[in-house]
């Protein structure tokens, strides 16, 4: 059993899902968000008043503020494989206010697992499917020439959370239709 929770952002509505125990957060999904509870093997039961929400929502509110709460402070128990584990534990060392590409992060996978090379698409799927959007920052990931693709949440949420953060945003672009990503 999940239990979930939800809260209103300026990117919209958000759902929070916290595992069965009620002590770890093993999802947020903006509305709208492509996989949205797709990491879970049953619908979540409301429940408002558990402490991991009231955590989370807490961390959220500073984070919207402007302020940059850290990661740790969270219990986080996203569910995938090894490979897309490897993909968020890179995703959640990306600073505020930076971006990374694909490649970069495809290199440091490479690297950790003594490989001469990783595709940037494999680790476009993990970084897509990351069932922790926002506190575990898939937006700040970009292509290689700056190109704002994939975001499951969509482009614009994408953009508003890395102005938000900061990011020098002169060098990024949103790439046009039919392009590839």
């Amino acid at each position: 059993m999940f239990y979930s929770s939800l809260y209103p952002s300026p990117v919209g509505e958000i759902t929070l899902v916290c595992d069965e125990k009620g002590e770890a957060l093993v999802g947020l999904w903006v509305e709208g968000q492509k996989y949205f509870l797709s990491s879970l093997q049953s619908l979540p039961k409301a429940m408002d008043d558990l402490p991991i929400f009231c955590r989370v929502k807490d961390w959220l509110d500073r984070y919207f503020a402007g302020e940059k709460p850290v990661i740790a402070e969270l219990k986080l128990a996203p569910m995938g494989g090894t490979f897309r584990q490897e993909v968020w534990a890179i995703l959640r060392q990306i600073p505020y206010g930076q971006v990374m590409t694909y490649s970069e992060i495809g290199k440091r996978v490479a690297a950790r697992r003594g490989l001469a090379g990783m595709s940037s698409q494999a680790v476009g799927g993990a970084v897509g499917h990351n069932p922790l959007s926002i506190i575990i920052p898939c937006h700040r990931v970009v292509g290689s020439r700056g190109s704002l693709t994939g975001y499951a949440a969509g482009i614009e949420k994408k953009i508003w959370l890395l102005e938000h953060e900061g990011v020098d945003m002169s060098g990024l672009y949103v790439p046009a239709k039919g392009m590839a990503l």
